[in-house]
């Protein structure tokens, strides 16, 4: 196990790691249940989006009653491309923060038998899927609960900054680096949560390495926001922050 805290590009190169990981044999089952999951709340966002956020997006058109003034036309694509990139961002936080939240027990499953693996434990001293499951199943829950309620009362403020003078022009850079945080929350948790940290734990090893967790969160953010790759993007985090604690924060349990 190595010693040292990894960087910002090696903690970003662990997505690849848990590609190649969810890809073994003995952990392909372990992947089926959080990626069904994946596939329907995707689908019930992407109908959401046909269906009120595009009839949202498309009511910049009341800016065309004032006349075809070059000035409004463009002020009306600006504000259509900021609210698309905005809302892009947003649509990858609920995606993943819903589709975590009923998927939290497969999700900790899965960490446990992908450490197991890396680790070199195996099957035979694990106890059943369903044992498994349903043990982790009241910190799982409660712990999503408390990361939605962390997200609420963090993202109002970043929010408000989108549309402040100025401010506005770096206040999607800040939205990023916050989600790229609450990334390397969401998935930190499950390795750690499995050998008992809270979530306030949580945040405090990730706050005192803070490479890793922009390193890590930065890379799944991202990919969370090109369509299809993304319905890969919960099972691969999960398994990628489990190497990731296994090669650099096994000591801290």
């Amino acid at each position: 196990m190595a010693s040292s805290t990894p960087g910002f590009l090696k903690s970003a190169s662990y997505v690849a790691t848990g590609w190649r990981l969810i890809r073994q044999p003995g952990l392909r089952r372990f992947v089926l249940m959080p990626l069904l999951i994946n596939l329907v709340v995707f689908g019930a966002v992407g109908w959401w989006v046909n269906t009120w956020a595009a009839g949202w997006i498309d009511s910049f058109g009341v800016f065309s009653r004032w006349g075809d003034w070059w000035i409004v036309q463009a002020l009306q694509t600006v504000l259509q491309w900021l609210v698309s990139l905005i809302l892009i961002f947003l649509l990858a936080f609920i995606y993943t923060l819903v589709a975590n939240l009923i998927g939290a027990p497969f999700n900790g499953l899965l960490a446990e038998r992908v450490e197991a693996h890396l680790t070199g434990a195996g099957n035979s001293i694990a106890p059943p899927p369903w044992r498994s499951l349903l043990k982790s199943l009241p910190r799982q829950m409660g712990s999503e609960v408390r990361k939605l309620l962390y997200l609420v009362v963090c993202i109002v403020p970043l929010l408000i900054l989108q549309f402040v003078p100025l401010v506005n022009l770096i206040a999607p850079f800040l939205l990023f680096l916050f989600g790229a945080w609450i990334f390397a929350l969401e998935y930190m948790d499950y390795p750690l949560g499995n050998h008992g940290a809270m979530f306030k734990e949580v945040r405090a090893i990730l706050r005192a390495r803070r490479r890793v967790a922009y390193g890590f969160g930065s890379a799944v953010a991202l990919i969370s926001m090109i369509p299809l790759v993304n319905l890969f993007i919960m099972p691969v985090a999960v398994a990628g922050a489990t190497a990731l604690y296994v090669d650099f924060l096994r000591e801290l349990n």
